[in-house]
């Protein structure tokens, strides 16, 4: 009988999971369906780009799959059945059931946390967002005031790229902690260095407590009128999996062993910002395709060790560097310990960011060639098929 390998999201994990699930699994009895709301990859690392207005590269999913042996579903996955092992989506075929599921929806921006957000606020957290707030910031004249709320990755970057590309613009970053306050001293200042010659405002200790129809109230009392407020304090991930019944931790994400099994569901796999993978240390991993990607290249290759009746290594998820970009021509690269913690090593400028460009371009290619592997000595046999 034919196993049915299911994965939901073609995001930096699901799509790596996907291919190389199809690499390792080939000339096994093993229907492979990757499903995704639309038909285009979306680079999220770049979001910020398309936001400030830049063109990014159009890269159409079937021309990825062709080929590979996936089958590729355009479909929004509206909810998982944890008894009857199946997915309902909104378009044709509108259920596919499955032996094996990987869960990869990703994470979106949190727009529920502050009254008025939702309404009135932008986001660059995708591609949608970002060009919604890409084509409102075309609208707003010299002198307009742009509020980025959040200072972490995300809200540094679209503060970084809107400053740039539209000089003309007054933008703001607010945020209630410190900006890139989880890198290093160096790193730190070197990102206000380059808010200063961006002339990015910036309002550290401040938390947004309301935002209304280009406005914004802050906890001190102030107003403050805004052209454009772009949220990016916080991400939140899809409530699907916990109203499957599958474990969930506090913030929704479906709780995983070390093989990123679900620990509820044995046959539902969880990858991406969707799940709550460990490091060697017992953190959470970060919500990046710095984890996404290799996760989801380790659990196709521990479902292919699995249906081949052996039991895969647990995981071990570690970190290198961080990459923040300062518009095209700057950034900042910060080195760390296994456990994501910073180090006193930056590389900053046009290094930086060339560095940078040089791993996203990587990251693609890595997308659609997700080897080497170790090939399997015979041809697979599914085990509990």
């Amino acid at each position: 009988m034919t196993h049915r390998l299911v994965v939901l999201g073609a995001g930096y994990a699901g799509l790596a999971a996907a291919h190389r699930a199809a690499r390792r699994l080939r000339g096994a009895d093993v229907r492979i369906t990757l499903v995704n709301a639309t038909d285009r990859f979306v680079e999220r690392v770049r979001l910020h780009q398309l936001a400030a207005g830049q063109t990014l590269r159009d890269l159409p999913l079937r021309k990825w799959v062709a080929g590979a042996g996936i089958d590729l579903v355009v479909a929004r996955v509206t909810a998982v059945d944890a008894e009857a092992r199946t997915v309902r989506l909104d378009a044709a075929p509108h259920s596919l059931s499955y032996d094996t599921l990987v869960y990869a929806l990703g994470s979106g921006a949190d727009d529920n946390r502050v009254p008025g957000v939702a309404e009135h606020a932008f986001t660059a957290a995708d591609a949608d967002g970002a060009t919604r707030l890409r084509a409102h910031l075309a609208t707003v004249r010299s002198g307009g005031v742009v509020a980025v709320a959040g200072g972490g990755l995300t809200g540094i970057e679209v503060a970084a790229e809107v400053a740039e590309s539209r000089p003309g613009l007054r933008v703001e970053l607010y945020t209630d902690g410190r900006v890139g306050g989880w890198l290093s001293d160096r790193a730190q200042q070197h990102i206000r260095r380059a808010f200063d010659r961006l002339d990015v405002r910036v309002h550290e200790g401040v938390r947004i407590t309301e935002v209304g129809d280009r406005a914004l109230l802050l906890d001190d009392g102030r107003d403050r009128e805004v052209d454009a407020l772009v949220w990016s304090a916080g991400f939140r991930v899809p409530d699907l999996a916990g109203a499957a019944g599958l474990a969930v931790d506090g913030r929704g994400r479906m709780v995983v062993d070390g093989t990123l099994r679900s620990v509820s569901h044995p046959e539902v796999y969880g990858v991406g910002d969707a799940a709550a993978a460990l490091t060697p240390a017992g953190a959470e991993s970060r919500m990046s395709c710095q984890v996404g990607l290799p996760a989801g290249l380790y659990v196709a290759d521990a479902i292919a060790s699995v249906l081949s009746g052996q039991q895969p290594k647990p995981i071990r998820v570690r970190y290198f560097w961080q990459n923040v970009s300062l518009g095209r021509r700057d950034g900042v690269t910060q080195f760390t310990r296994a456990d994501d913690s910073p180090v006193d090593r930056v590389v900053t400028g046009r290094t930086s960011a060339r560095f940078k460009e040089l791993i996203t371009r990587g990251t693609v290619m890595t997308m659609g060639n997700p080897g080497p592997y170790l090939p399997q000595r015979r041809q697979p046999t599914l085990v509990g098929a």
